[in-house]
């Protein structure tokens, strides 16, 4: 069986309007137009659509049915518009988000609600793991963007870097509070609590120790930036840490200071090279980085 949608408008308006002058009228396109598109329709389906009552054409028991599913499909059609222009206009869809722990509980959530607010038919899935497993997730085309740190590249993914600035974190009164800029060498005698020895952010604030003449009292080591910031507030150690981190953690027993030399967190955003190009993904990752603009490093 093959009809078109122009016969179905043409049915539906007709069974409406009880005539084929009207339902062409309403439609925009002229009696005989209509009666061809009827007697189109009639043939493919078999039976007779209309029969004729005190000069109404009135549906057929069979035609009655089928009127049915004709309006189920128009329905079908309509939410297919209302979606279309949802997704035009990025208002509707989903998105898999996946980003280091510290993420999803600090920076991420207020990002994405104000991402949400304005666009109701959104759904989000945001899942946090380790960079290995992110790296796996976008490969694979699981997810639509990957938030994470220490990445040097593979030929499947597309990125943005990010230098994002570090501060050094202080429980509060600790003396080196005084100072307007803490030094390696200041922190020769502090506890450290820092990020796993094999990362690439901890050798770089290793070599800044051994640079200033200074020796790394090594104390905690940690995966994520926002334990330091949970142990220092609790009032032990001190810490070289994101100023995005650090900052949501001002108001829980932390001083900030700026840290000298000047150490950069190097963040990525990740997408699959393949697959499908989301506006919606698009948008998102421009609404990210704008939120991240009052902690990236100054350019050298």
């Amino acid at each position: 069986m093959k009809f078109k949608l122009r016969q179905l408008e043409a049915f539906q308006a007709t069974a409406k309007t009880g005539s084929v002058t009207r339902a062409a009228k309403s439609l925009g396109v002229s009696q005989p137009a209509v009666s061809r598109l009827l007697a189109d329709f009639s043939t493919a389906i078999g039976f007779e659509l209309f029969e004729r009552k005190s000069g109404i054409l009135t549906p057929t028991s069979e035609a009655r049915y089928m009127l049915t599913e004709v309006s189920r499909v128009f329905e079908s059609l309509d939410h297919l518009e209302d979606l279309r222009r949802d997704l035009k206009e990025r208002t509707a869809g989903h998105l898999r988000i996946a980003c280091l722990p510290g993420f999803a509980t600090s920076h991420l959530p207020r990002v994405l609600t104000e991402f949400l607010d304005n666009r109701p038919g959104v759904t989000l899935t945001l899942e946090p793991d380790r960079p290995e497993r992110i790296l796996e997730w976008i490969i694979g085309q699981q997810y639509d963007c990957g938030i994470t740190d220490g990445f040097s590249g593979h030929p499947a993914t597309e990125r943005t870097d990010i230098s994002i600035k570090t501060v050094c974190i202080l429980p509060k009164g600790h003396p080196l509070g005084a100072k307007d800029t803490i030094s390696p060498k200041d922190l020769e005698n502090e506890k450290m609590v820092h990020t796993r020895r094999d990362s690439p952010f901890n050798v770089a604030l290793t070599q800044s120790f051994t640079q200033d003449g200074a020796r790394m009292n090594s104390w905690i080591e940690v995966r994520q930036f926002t334990a330091a910031c949970t142990i220092v507030g609790e009032g032990h150690g001190a810490s070289i840490v994101s100023a995005l981190d650090a900052a949501q953690y001002a108001d829980r027993g932390i001083i900030i200071r700026p840290f000298s030399p000047n150490l950069e967190h190097k963040l990525s955003i990740l997408r699959p090279l393949a697959g499908n190009r989301s506006l919606l993904v698009l948008d998102f990752i421009e609404a990210f980085q704008n939120s991240l603009k009052p902690f990236i490093a100054e350019a050298n």
